[in-house]
């Protein structure tokens, strides 16, 4: 089992076991998401319970590249469960870097699975096969930094590196639904808020240290593919602008995140040849990238000719310290600001809340907004909810969502920056799945263009250059080039059904499970190559099969995702998951959209007096019905019941998952025998 170590730890804490599971039970579904869905489903009796029901099975998983030499895909984790951020709460996923995962394997461990509740605050200690579940009262009540510490202490403190942890800080202790994993400064499993799950489970930290490696079956194919896809893909130094990487959004890893004049230098998760990350001089916003580092930004009273004050930076690391979900902070600090410039948030005001907005911009106020929610504290009781069901607590969800006032377009969330309105693959992929994507797949480009218009500068190539690149690696899909049309006359063909579909499994598979990292991967398109095209996708399977010593396609990797992503969809069906739920909140069909915080200008490629453009998404809203007849185009494509959305019977056994099918028909879903 070349790139496996073989075991995949299973501690169940309401027994205080300590057991093994064989990974060989489940290499089919490749590692990460697959594997992670299908342990769940195995153990996890009832999946319909509270994600804070100690039934809830919390699993952990590594891919066989994780610590090896594949460049953006050796470091990450995938961490799965019944979320409680969502409403209604589904089985979900989240994602993070760092050298967690890489160190899980050198202790020789493919995954973790977490069962049950501890009945006192617990933390697991793994040291390679040395596993033990400890008292966490000393750690209890620390936030993730401290606890970090103190387990260094505790556990190594001799060695280097020290042991890699994953942990919760006291949004987590106190169940909010917005509390994230933390690991190191600023690693975050961020959405499913299982901070709060973990917290339910009184399940403080998981460190792992380990001294072995990784099995690779071929490592001079491994060698020979890292060093091809670096010199003839990678960043060239000497041209900071040299690789699709570079244009993958507004962010730049070789171009300081931080606007400020302090010393930085760039850190890259265990085996990336990249680097997105920052150590700064100050120690102030170390390891943070995205959203954590734009937060306070809008609302930095101090900013200077476009730098910004530590104000910023100190809020960035109360939200990693705390465990706090940045997207959801961000996005409910917007919320409750313009609801007190209505009068309606504030002291004394009709929702009471002691925040002193006159202070925003200022340190003070962003230290006492975070506290609040991860201290449960006045106000910070229904902000630690979730800005969704706090909206809900003060009797405004349906109107705010009707205004758009509160920009949460599905199952209870926030959109992550790519409007359902305007980037329409990444808001189908939200709404038909189980949480915001957050896969800038075709988004990168969007944003890159729109960043460049912004500033009056010119596209990178014309618009029909990307999409015949992009219309000929889709594979199964090659070939079809109206799937990159998103003019408003095209974004509910089937066409786009087959953009969405191809998406969904891409990342079931090669991102979710094999762990490429979200922002490197696919790579598409690449300025180093004459034609500018991309490794994509030649390099996914290069790398995999050196590791594994298997010699499976992309397609085959595509035919797996889709195996995953109907196991997935199996899951949400016997949670409740109906088509009749399967819709946007109503602002994305009644109002135009208007940019967004980064963007007040989004274009998307599309045809334009047919000729392919870039062309603004502004103005637009979504039509409800052309969205129905779009889930039935979409549905119909997946092989799924087009008056239910459940899959069929016959599609399950298509993808050797007729055992779910039979779990479906026990438990009385109709439909799935067809």
């Amino acid at each position: 089992m070349s790139g496996y170590t073989g075991k995949i730890l299973r501690v169940n804490l309401s027994r205080g076991e300590i057991s093994v599971l064989p990974t060989r039970r489940y290499e089919q579904w490749g590692g990460g998401h697959g594997i992670g869905s299908a342990v769940f489903w195995e153990l996890a009796k009832n999946k319909a319970v509270s994600g804070f029901d100690p039934r809830n099975v919390v699993t952990i998983m590594t891919s066989p590249l994780a610590g090896t030499l594949a460049p953006g895909a050796s470091a990450r984790v995938e961490i799965q469960g019944i979320g409680v951020q969502s409403y209604p709460e589904w089985f979900t996923r989240s994602n993070m870097g760092g050298r967690f995962g890489a160190m899980l394997k050198a202790a020789g461990w493919d995954g973790i699975a977490i069962e049950g509740r501890s009945e006192q605050p617990v933390w697991i200690d793994i040291r390679n096969s040395d596993v033990k579940i400890k008292n966490a009262k000393g750690l209890w009540g620390l936030d993730t930094w401290q606890a970090q510490l103190e387990i260094w202490q505790q556990g190594c403190p001799e060695t280097d590196p020290k042991p890699a942890v994953l942990v919760i800080g006291p949004a987590g202790e106190r169940l909010s639904r917005i509390a994230c994993l933390i690991h190191d400064a600023g690693h975050a499993a961020g959405q499913g808020g299982f901070g709060g799950v973990w917290g339910a489970k009184n399940l403080k930290a998981i460190s792992v240290i380990g001294t072995g490696g990784v099995s690779v079956a071929n490592p001079s194919d491994l060698l020979k593919a890292r060093l091809w896809s670096q010199r003839g893909y990678g960043r060239d130094p000497n041209h900071p602008e040299s690789s699709w990487y570079s244009w993958h959004g507004p962010m730049k890893p070789q171009i300081i995140l931080w606007e400020s004049e302090q010393k930085t230098r760039l850190k890259a998760c265990a085996g990336c040849h990249l680097g997105c990350r920052e150590i700064t001089g100050t120690g102030l916003g170390n390891e943070t990238i995205c959203v954590p580092s734009v937060f306070y930004r809008d609302a930095d009273k101090e900013k200077h000719q476009g730098r910004q004050t530590q104000s910023v930076y100190i809020a960035a690391n109360l939200l990693q310290k705390y465990g706090i979900n940045a997207y959801e902070a961000f996005k409910g600090l917007h919320y409750i600001r313009e609801l007190n410039t209505r009068g309606l948030l504030g002291p004394g005001m009709p929702i009471d809340c002691d925040l002193n907005f006159k202070e925003l911009g200022e340190t003070a106020f962003a230290e006492k907004f975070l506290e609040m929610i991860a201290y449960r504290k006045g106000t910070g009781d229904d902000f630690a909810e979730g800005f969704y069901r706090a909206a809900q607590r003060w009797g405004r969800l349906e109107q705010d969502l009707k205004s758009g006032l509160l920009e949460y377009p599905y199952w209870g969330l926030p959109d992550h920056g790519c409007d359902p309105r305007t980037q329409v693959e990444w808001g189908y992929g939200s709404v038909l799945g189980d949480r915001d994507i957050c896969e800038h797949d075709f988004s990168s480009l969007s944003l890159y263009v729109s960043k460049m218009k912004q500033k009056g500068l010119e596209e990178p190539f014309p618009a029909e250059t990307a999409v015949k690149i992009f219309s000929e690696k889709v594979i199964p899909f090659e070939g079809d080039m109206q799937m990159f049309d998103y003019s408003t006359d095209n974004i509910y063909s089937e066409s786009v059904a087959k953009l969405v579909a191809w998406h969904r499994h891409y990342n079931r598979f090669w991102k979710q499970s094999v762990l490429y990292c979200e922002l490197r991967w696919p790579d598409f398109i690449s300025s180093r190559s004459a034609d500018l095209r991309g490794m994509t996708p030649e390099a996914e399977p290069k790398f995999f099969n050196a590791v594994t010593g298997k010699n499976i396609g992309f397609s085959d990797g595509i035919t797996i995702g889709r195996k995953i992503w109907n196991l997935d969809n199996a899951i949400w069906t016997l949670q409740g998951r109906h088509r009749d739920m399967v819709h946007f909140a109503d602002y994305i069909y009644t109002k135009p959209f208007e940019g967004n915080h980064t963007f007040p200008q989004y274009y998307v490629i599309g045809k334009k007096e047919g000729k392919w453009d870039y062309i603004s998404a502004n103005g637009r809203h979504l039509d409800r019905a052309e969205f129905e007849a779009f889930k039935t185009r979409y549905y119909t494509l997946e092989g799924w019941d087009t008056s239910t959305g459940w899959p069929l019977r016959n599609t399950l056994g298509s993808l050797e998952l007729g055992y779910v099918s039979d779990e479906l028909e026990k438990r009385n879903i109709s439909g799935v025998q067809k």
